[in-house]
């Protein structure tokens, strides 16, 4: 066995059928009980994944995490997401390092906090990336539910059984990484090791401008928010014209263009614009003001598809 943190070592029982029975006839696997090991090796390959086969040769032994060294090489092995020799079916994230605790860094104990591990306060992230736990911080005006409940008490698109704040044993009003970013085949792997779908999202969500509303351009969004509730305006009355556009013109917008699925440090309701889109109006002003309970009213100042904000309000 090659003790390299590569992923050679774990993938030949991670694969295929074929791979696993060579592994059986071997001797490496026992051909007892319920075998059922899923195909790693086929999720990784997809488009969109964690680029553990195309990263070879700079994982470090110890190497700490989140990342300290600027000019790191970023990469993702097997063994930063798992340890193998400890690790546990009712306990998946022991052995590993990440949840701080003062100025010592404790066992992980969320999932939230195994993806901080490389997506939070590395120094070597790109600069097309961000803190996601800046983005998560229960202490911003909003976030999407993963490290506590929401701010919002108010949520009326989502569908059962997820809740602003939870009340009966089966609802839901927290949500993981894992409900956004996995494979896009409910059948396959748990984890986000590989999807069809960019972002390596477990469903579509169409980030682009000027295109087509659909239940598949935003499958991920009404995964949880009803289509009918956002398509009614109920939360917000200009949501069908955005998103839909103008009838015989203007293609609509997406989502994307006015929310950040993960959070907002400015602005309650997820709002943090897409700035490739939304630019400043004539005053040199963009912003959010909410100006009201549940979103039910506020004020945007900005200039979008030629239309000058100064303000809009609803």
């Amino acid at each position: 066995m090659a003790v390299s943190g590569e992923e050679r070592t774990c993938l030949p029982c991670h694969s295929d059928a074929t791979a696993q029975a060579e592994m059986i006839e071997a001797g490496f696997l026992k051909n007892t009980g319920s075998l059922n090991l899923s195909n790693v090796l086929s999720e990784l390959a997809k488009p969109y994944n964690h680029p553990v086969l195309t990263t070879q040769g700079v994982h470090r032994k110890n190497e700490t995490l989140p990342e300290e060294i600027v000019n790191a090489a970023r990469h993702s092995e097997c063994v930063d997401c798992h340890d193998s020799h400890v690790v546990e079916k009712d306990n998946p994230y022991r052995g590993l390092k990440g949840r701080r605790v003062g100025n010592f860094m404790a066992d992980i104990a969320q999932e939230f906090e195994l993806c901080y591990r490389c997506h939070s306060e590395s120094a070597n992230l790109p600069g097309n990336s961000s803190n996601k736990h800046e983005e998560f911080k229960t202490t911003n005006p909003s976030f999407h539910p993963v490290e506590g409940e929401g701010k919002n008490t108010f949520v009326i698109s989502l569908k059962q059984p997820y809740v602003a704040q939870k009340q009966k044993p089966n609802d839901v009003s927290q949500i993981s990484c894992s409900d956004c970013h996995g494979s896009d085949d409910p059948n396959g792997p748990k984890g986000p090791h590989g999807s069809n779908y960019p972002g390596l999202l477990v469903l579509n969500y169409q980030m682009d401008d000027e295109r087509s509303e659909s239940q598949q351009n935003y499958a991920l969004c009404y995964k949880c928010h009803d289509r009918v509730s956002i398509l009614s305006n109920e939360s917000f009355q200009y949501h069908s014209l955005h998103i839909e556009g103008k009838s015989g013109g203007q293609g609509g917008t997406s989502c994307f263009t006015c929310h950040d699925a993960h959070g907002s440090n400015q602005y309650p309701h997820l709002i943090k614009f897409n700035e490739n889109v939304v630019f400043e109006n004539t005053d040199r002003k963009l912003k959010y003001e909410a100006q009201g309970y549940a979103a039910r009213h506020g004020a945007c100042y900005l200039n979008c598809h030629g239309v000058e904000h100064n303000p809009k309000e609803y």
